[in-house]
């Protein structure tokens, strides 16, 4: 932590220089930006671009090959426990117990990290019930929709109260209305709140005009700031042109990915 800072005025996630590779293949060159608290920040690049790595490198599960991350001023390589502490994480693939209840599989996530048992179901109560699901926690989890499992992790991940959640492309796999409930979900956490989430996807059409935006291409960051910034800066009329200049995306394929 920075001495003489507020950790209010820290941001949410600082990375700084990260550059990581399997073997030859360079999958983050150099990649630097942050991100302030209490904002929702979308990480938008095409499948391969190198979102799942940098997602990897920030909650621990690679070790940083070069560079730097920090977490509210902690440094994620140098203070894991107190960097993962202000971390919550929903990871693009499923990662619920399906043979275990609702209820069980928040019950187990709060004991790794430590909170005592009817704290964690009073918790975890008030989470299902938040997001529409108490008469639901006795349910395997294996009977929920898609988008209901989506919102248990999420309920799920916020149980120890983290600061910053990231979200690795969390809708795939949705119809729209599930989306929708989705994005619509972390955005409130996000105003009513103060949590900041770093939203990660390919899909352009899950960004408004609000939100702040970290455009990555080939592991680089072209562009990063609030949206409308990001659309002014590269003469375009609005984000998905954006995005399609600077990430030069020949225009037949802008229907497929973006």
């Amino acid at each position: 932590m920075m001495h003489g800072t507020k950790p209010d005025e820290l941001p949410a996630l600082r990375v700084e220089n990260l550059s990581h590779s399997y073997g030859s293949r360079q999958a983050l060159e150099a990649v630097s930006f942050a991100i302030a608290p209490a904002t929702f920040t979308v990480l938008l690049g095409l499948n391969g671009a190198g979102k799942s790595t940098l997602f990897a490198l920030v909650t621990r599960l690679y070790a940083t090959q070069q560079g730097r991350i920090e977490i509210f001023g902690c440094e994620v390589g140098r203070m894991p426990g107190e960097a993962l502490r202000r971390l919550g994480v929903v990871f693009q693939s499923r990662t619920l117990d399906l043979d275990l209840s609702v209820m069980q599989n928040m019950l187990y996530h709060a004991a790794l990290h430590g909170i005592g048992s009817r704290e964690a179901r009073r918790r975890a109560g008030a989470a299902l019930e938040r997001i529409g699901l108490a008469d639901r926690a006795r349910d395997k989890a294996r009977d929920l929709s898609g988008g209901q499992m989506r919102r248990v992790e999420i309920a799920r991940a916020l149980l120890h109260r983290p600061r910053l959640l990231v979200l690795d492309e969390p809708t795939v796999g949705l119809d729209i209305r599930a989306r929708e409930d989705i994005l619509a979900e972390v955005r409130r956490l996000v105003a009513e709140e103060g949590v900041c989430a770093l939203w990660a996807t390919h899909l352009v059409d899950e960004i408004v005009p609000t939100d702040d935006v970290v455009v990555l291409h080939r592991g680089r960051v072209l562009a990063h700031g609030p949206v409308p910034r990001v659309v002014e800066d590269s003469a375009t009329a609005d984000i998905r042109a954006a995005f399609v200049k600077l990430a030069q995306i020949p225009t037949r394929s802008t229907s497929e990915s973006p």
